[in-house]
């Protein structure tokens, strides 16, 4: 029995990417796939998905499920696309925290959609230390709030995917300024992961590669208790220089058409009367 992990970079969002599966069955699984989009023409492709698609099959692996850590806001999901191109051979579900109705209801409203606020369409809404199987191996779902209220993070046999809470320890943590965020939960969440033994595998979800370092995409718990940037300190310490480093953060480049995808797991808005998907950008006016 063997698990394998390979990973895709996403350069454009600096996104990584894991298939995981389980060498004995065959299964797997994909968490938090990017697709492609130019802001300036709105042209939305999936190369990189492409990519992942090929691999599945050229591995003839059976993808069980897709899963997102949470509704990103820095690149488009490509979960409902590979979904629909997998279908008749690759019955997968689609899966993310049980959170994401409530990042569903604001953002509905910001953007005056007409949507369902009930998860759909994913198929699975994760509850704290829900556990489901791939092949071999036991899955457990960790509630990770604080950067979003949907984040979640995946432990598969001493291997934490963990989404956007911990980024390598030259980089510190994720930003607590979103709707819903909050430093002082993200902290308890961190907690929650540093609780797991020192060898224990973290996986990044992001690499931003600081001073032009070479891309880095796991590390342990014991280096990020060590070394984080951002836990030098108590919990008001953190939460200090959390929000602190927040008021200086640029609003995600790709935030609007992002969000508006991905609480709908990368389904599109639907067609207008020219027959053309649309999304919203909301307008504030500075005088």
């Amino acid at each position: 029995m063997a698990l394998r992990i390979h990973s895709f970079f996403h350069q454009q969002s600096a996104t990584l990417c894991y298939l995981v599966s389980c060498e004995s069955t065959k299964q797997c699984l994909l968490i938090d796939a990017p697709a492609d989009f130019d802001m300036p023409s709105g042209e939305l492709s999936f190369t990189t998905a492409n990519e992942i698609i090929n691999y599945i099959k050229t591995e003839q692996l059976t993808l069980q499920w897709l899963l997102e850590t949470h509704a990103h806001a820095d690149h488009i999901t490509a979960a409902s696309y590979i979904k629909q191109q997998l279908q008749d051979t690759h019955p997968c579900k689609l899966g993310t925290g049980e959170g994401i109705t409530q990042v569903q209801q604001h953002f509905s409203q910001l953007y005056n959609l007409d949507m369902p606020c009930n998860g759909e369409p994913f198929d699975i809404l994760f509850a704290d230390k829900a556990q489901f199987q791939l092949g071999d191996y036991t899955v457990d779902v960790i509630a990770t709030p604080g950067h979003t209220p949907d984040s979640v993070c995946f432990h598969i046999d001493g291997n934490v995917f963990v989404g956007d809470t911990f980024f390598m320890p030259d980089s510190g943590t994720a930003r607590c300024d979103f709707p819903g965020g909050s430093a002082g939960e993200l902290y308890d969440s961190l907690q929650r992961i540093l609780a797991f033994p020192d060898d224990t595998l973290l996986w990044m979800c992001h690499d931003y590669q600081p001073d032009g370092r070479p891309l880095a995409n796991k590390t342990t718990v014991k280096e990020q208790r060590e070394q984080n940037i951002h836990l030098k300190g108590d919990k008001q310490h953190f939460i200090e220089t959390r929000e602190g480093r927040d008021a200086t953060l640029a609003v995600p480049k790709l935030l609007h058409p992002s969000i508006q995808l991905n609480i709908r797991a990368g389904q599109y808005p639907s067609k207008t009367d020219t027959q053309q998907h649309y999304l919203a950008i909301p307008l504030t006016v500075l005088l």
